[in-house]
């Protein structure tokens, strides 16, 4: 990858940098990646490999899953299924064994995502109120002798919630609500109206903030937060026929995939050009924020792209052909992505610039999250 000076000086700093870069610590358990996975005849697992390639475990599930959840200190990770789904599997993550299989209450589904409290005693779940279609709620779920027991819940404040996020001091949550409304049983849109928002919500369930963004079509599905604060959300335009966009369509702003609201900012666009999003087919599925290379990473299946920018330049800084790109997650040196055709690949910064490497893990499958667990 050729770079002008301004770039060479960046990846000089980096390579410098990567030294001080935390490595695993002689004697601790192997770093592993958490996903879900389906086969060619359509069955489904959670799985959990090691960097190298071996398995720790591939347990069958009966529902799909899409993201998972990892306890902050006991060996237990949460696989929630993609919605409507509504069973939630709490499984040991050394073997494989699910301790308990969580299901949805009346009313309710799941939408794919969930999340820990910083002291491991409740999970947290986006869910979908099926006798109000699309109304987002968040279900906490209280850990209690190894199985998730309902306790309360609160509104997203928005329709159609899909992946959120801890804000930096854990005071409340950043919600990506998708906006569309659907049945309870069903992925199909009960109309053509988008109303996604991101919005900030106190952990007693108070409105924080809510931003939107101009563009009718474009719904909010992924969030990411920095540690500064800084929240990034991935987009998925809706489109009345087939997903795709009608001759002549030109996105409200020039559009984008990628959305930026730095502290005390408004939600706006992160500068993406034209060519990119019609590239990726207006479609974004994962995006995933390091922290220690202030690096942003997403996913575009649908254009079969691994893309990285630079947070704080908006430099574009790879561009990679990923057949169907899925999950990506942070490590120490870059960015490990998944494919639902294809190999698995490591993205590492070096002094010349990002070198991705193919990863010796199972090929195809993988749903579009990825967890990375560092011990």
């Amino acid at each position: 990858m050729l770079c002008n000076r301004r770039q060479f000086l960046h990846w000089s700093a980096l390579a410098a940098a990567l030294g001080t870069l935390p490595l695993p610590a002689a004697g601790a358990q192997a770093p592993c990646l958490l996903s879900a996975r389906s086969d060619v005849d359509g069955r489904h697992f959670c799985v959990g490999y090691r960097l190298d390639g071996s398995a720790l475990f591939s347990t069958p599930v009966p529902q799909r899953c899409h993201d998972v959840a990892r306890h902050p200190y006991l060996p237990r990770v949460a696989f929630v299924a993609r919605r409507p789904g509504t069973q939630v599997y709490w499984i040991d993550s050394r073997d494989g064994r699910i301790a308990h299989t969580l299901d949805a209450r009346a009313g309710r589904h799941f939408y794919g995502h969930g999340l820990f409290d910083t002291a491991g005693e409740c999970l947290y779940l986006v869910e979908n109120d099926t006798r109000e279609p699309g109304r987002g709620v968040i279900g906490v779920y209280r850990l209690q002798h190894d199985r998730l027991v309902f306790e309360r819940e609160f509104a997203t404040h928005g329709i159609e919630p899909h992946q959120f996020a801890w804000l930096p001091d854990r005071s409340g949550l950043a919600i990506a609500n998708g906006g569309v409304r659907t049945e309870a049983n069903s992925r199909e849109a009960m109309d053509d109206v988008v109303a996604s928002s991101l919005t900030v919500v106190n952990l007693d369930g108070s409105l924080r903030s809510r931003d939107t963004l101009a563009d009718p079509r474009a719904s909010i599905r992924h969030v990411a937060v920095a540690d500064d604060g800084t929240l990034l959300t991935g987009q998925q335009y809706i489109f009345e026929a087939g997903n795709t966009p009608a001759d002549g369509y030109e996105p409200a702003n020039g559009g984008s995939l990628i959305a930026i609201k730095r502290p005390q900012q408004p939600l706006q666009l992160f500068p993406l050009a034209a060519a990119q999003l019609q590239g990726v087919n207006y479609y974004s599925a994962s995006i995933t924020i390091h922290n220690g290379l202030r690096w942003l990473a997403a996913s575009a299946p649908r254009g079969h792209r691994l893309q990285v920018w630079q947070l704080d330049t908006a430099d574009n800084l790879l561009d990679w052909q990923l057949p169907d790109c899925a999950g990506i997650a942070a490590v120490e040196d870059g960015f490990v992505a998944s494919s639902g055709q294809q190999a698995c690949f490591h993205a590492r910064a070096t002094a010349a610039g990002i070198v991705v490497d193919r990863l010796p893990l199972p090929a195809g499958g993988w749903d579009n999250h990825l967890v990375y667990s560092p011990a």
